[in-house]
């Protein structure tokens, strides 16, 4: 008797799926990755005269290893959608510290299929981030505690003392902390 129900119900969230989906809108800056929503009649304008600059911290990777980390696209979000309001890449400035369990994210693709058996999901993503101008911030403290080779780290990729010495050192210099 549930049988029809339980079909509809799947069909009708598989359809609201792709309709969201449809009304992603693709990014001028990173253009593979980070998708975001147009958002009409905002309350709180943008600003597309300001100039912006955030570090995000980043300590949690995805569960499915073939998979990119949410948390490291966010930076492509957060460029993506800025641009598409009209600001341009020079009045954005993003870094990211990596550190806790995301470490693994930053592993160059050799280390990563030795380890996880599959190519590193997050690779071409942060080409793309690095190209874009963004600080990709690996945690001396978590990559020494892991034994990470420096030559097993993504090229694209920074390292410091530690995520909170990064943290502090960009706070300083005008970059406004988002933890993810």
């Amino acid at each position: 008797m549930l049988k029809y129900p339980l079909s509809l119900l799947f069909v009708l969230s598989i359809s609201f799926s792709a309709l969201c989906q449809e009304d992603r809108v693709k990014g001028k800056i990173i253009k593979d990755f980070g998708q975001t929503f147009a958002i009409e009649d905002q309350d709180i304008k943008t600003d597309t005269s300001a100039e912006l600059k955030v570090i995000f911290d980043v300590s949690k990777s995805s569960e499915d290893k073939s998979v990119v980390n949410k948390y490291i696209e966010t930076a492509a979000r957060f460029l993506n959608m800025h641009a598409n309001e009209g600001m341009s890449n020079d009045q954005l400035h993003v870094a990211m510290t990596i550190h806790g369990g995301a470490w693994q994210d930053v592993l160059d693709n050799d280390a990563y299929k030795e380890k996880y058996g599959v190519d590193n999901p997050n690779s071409k993503l942060i080409a793309q981030l690095n190209e874009a101008g963004v600080d990709i911030i690996l945690c001396g403290q978590t990559a020494s505690f892991r034994g990470m080779k420096k030559e097993h780290i993504n090229p694209n990729v920074k390292m410091a003392l530690s995520a909170m010495t990064a943290l502090l050192q960009y706070q300083a210099n005008g970059y406004k902390f988002i933890k993810f």
